[in-house]
């Protein structure tokens, strides 16, 4: 497909707020190999996972993944805040994401986190555990309504039982990981939730899977 074919496929709904979730896995529902997701990339997965970025106006992530992924800011010809979620304050101000950006994060925390002075827009959204339903209103207010959830699995989960996801985009990796790897989303039990498949890509032995959530509109 020409790039202006795909970005019409994976556009985001005009006129409201909408979460997008990226991830990747294995054939067998690994999330990781070695512990980080690189161990699953292909080029086709890198081609969305960067068109993901284009197309929205915020990045969404858990502080774990920012951690582990050695995240830093996002670089691109419109600058791309990233937000990232903690709720114990694990975040310093040393890290990659605070010193190599073009656009000062955003920190959404809780008010009984013990966080250090951060070069950040700090949202307080929950008392002892972060609200994800005022986290994504703060930051609607702050006119980033295209939101693209990259992970961790506790964070997609978290969001998934509160009713904050609209669509994912799934990498599914031509691999047998085993493992006691994560699946790619972790939490609660709840209901599953009804999604409807919107399309399927394939680029060699990789499949780019689009679902979106049935009573989405």
């Amino acid at each position: 497909m020409t790039d202006t074919a795909l970005e019409s496929l994976y556009a985001y709904p005009p006129d409201r707020t909408w979460v997008t979730a990226n991830f990747v896995s294995s054939v067998d529902g690994a999330v990781s190999v070695e512990g980080r997701s690189a161990g699953l990339g292909s080029p086709a997965d890198k081609q969305i996972y960067l068109l993901g970025r284009e197309l929205s106006d915020v990045v969404l992530v858990g502080a774990g993944t920012v951690l582990i992924e050695g995240y830093r800011g996002a670089r691109r010809a419109k600058p791309l805040p990233i937000a990232v979620v903690t709720a114990r304050g694990t975040l310093t101000a040393d890290l990659p994401l605070f010193t190599d950006t073009s656009v000062p994060p955003i920190v959404i925390t809780c008010a009984s986190a013990q966080l250090p002075p951060l070069p950040a827009d700090v949202i307080i959204a929950g008392d002892t555990e972060v609200d994800l339903k005022v986290a994504v209103a703060e930051l609607a207010a702050r006119g980033l309504h295209r939101i693209n959830l990259e992970g961790g699995p506790r964070l997609f989960g978290t969001m998934v039982a509160s009713g904050l996801v609209d669509a994912l985009n799934l990498t599914v990796s031509p691999l047998l990981a085993v493992g006691d790897s994560s699946r790619i989303a972790h939490g609660a039990v709840i209901p599953p939730v009804d999604l409807t498949l919107a399309s399927v890509l394939r680029a060699d032995d990789v499949l780019l899977l689009r679902y979106q959530r049935r009573n989405s509109s």
